[in-house]
């Protein structure tokens, strides 16, 4: 049982006239992180304008490749080998997308993999907003320990039974929507919704750039974008990241380049994790993350310079699950 610790739903003549008419909360699992990783399961919701459940959907999609990090998503190659492609589902899911808001945990990331592959299939997803429910729960002011799923769910009372499986996810994501959706409308509060600008062209051999508004989730690579300001790391360096080893708190880590999850969530993932976010690489960097170690970018070079280690933004988040505190 879903415990509501929002205020009462607003009346009919209350609810904001601006909000969307309908929602699909979707949740996807993905061989990876990178531009070129595929979808491997998709699941979506449909909610009404006020967060009921409308129905759900679940499908497996082959990726004609390796499945990726197995360990988190549960899917293998058996599994997936007669599951359909995704020009298979494409049309299916994009029945359940239309007329609807999408909404997602960290949305430009979901919508930035369902968009390539209907470019891939030569197709558009028929998306024209999303709602990220980080943004929300911020927007909210939700007293939440950290930006996981996980802690937005433990908020609402929401029970997770399998973490990482996209139905469940999806599950859990609009059970906590709803309550969330009930707040903004009680408080006014306008919704954080941003345009989605489909690929209408898609090469294998250079990842384009999917066009996002200014605003939360614009990310350009190689862009300016101004510094935010970080507490101090309370933990001392301890080194060298070592392959096979886990990460330390204390360990300096430096992004270069583009990255599928928003940049300001990675940094502070690594911030919540005790890492040390530096913005320049130097001798005492003990990670370098880049998703293209060829890109030539002044960070990559004073990598190769230095020794520095590098990992790409994939095993990075798995390092991240298992930080071990700092020698004090």
């Amino acid at each position: 049982m879903l415990e509501d610790r929002t205020t009462a739903a607003p009346s009919a003549t209350a609810w904001p006239a601006a909000y969307p008419q309908g929602y699909a909360v979707v949740d996807v699992e993905t061989t990876g992180l990178a531009r070129d990783d595929r979808i491997i399961s998709a699941a979506v919701y449909r909610l009404d304008a006020r967060g009921e459940v409308e129905d759900h959907w679940y499908t497996l999609v082959n990726p004609q490749r390796d499945p990726g990090p197995v360990w988190i998503h549960g899917l293998t190659n058996d599994v997936l080998r007669d599951a359909p492609l995704f020009p298979d589902v494409a049309e299916e899911f994009a029945a359940r997308l239309d007329g609807r808001v999408l909404v997602a945990h960290n949305a430009v990331f979901d919508w930035q993999m369902i968009a390539r592959e209907y470019a891939r299939a030569r197709s558009e997803a028929p998306v024209r907003q999303r709602l990220c429910t980080i943004a929300l729960s911020k927007a909210l002011d939700l007293p939440l320990p950290n930006h996981k799923l996980e802690s937005l769910a433990a908020h609402f009372g929401v029970v997770q039974q399998r973490a990482h499986h996209a139905l469940d996810d999806a599950r859990v994501l609009a059970e906590a929507f709803r309550p969330s959706l009930l707040a903004a409308a009680a408080g006014d509060v306008r919704l954080p919704l941003h345009e989605c600008r489909p690929l209408t062209e898609w090469s294998d051999r250079s990842a384009p750039r999917i066009g996002q508004q200014a605003g939360y989730g614009s990310y350009r690579p190689n862009s300016w974008r101004p510094a935010r300001k970080r507490p101090a790391c309370p933990h001392p360096n301890p080194g060298r990241y070592e392959e096979g080893k886990p990460l330390k708190q204390g360990m300096r880590v430096a992004f270069s380049g583009d990255t599928s999850v928003e940049r300001d969530l990675l940094e502070d993932r690594a911030t919540e994790a005790g890492l040390h976010v530096a913005t320049s690489l130097s001798r005492l960097t003990s990670l370098l993350v880049t998703n293209d170690p060829d890109s030539g970018t002044s960070k990559v070079v004073k990598a190769r310079q230095f020794g520095t280690p590098v990992v790409d933004e994939a095993a990075f988040g798995q390092l991240l699950a298992d930080v071990e505190p700092a020698d004090h």
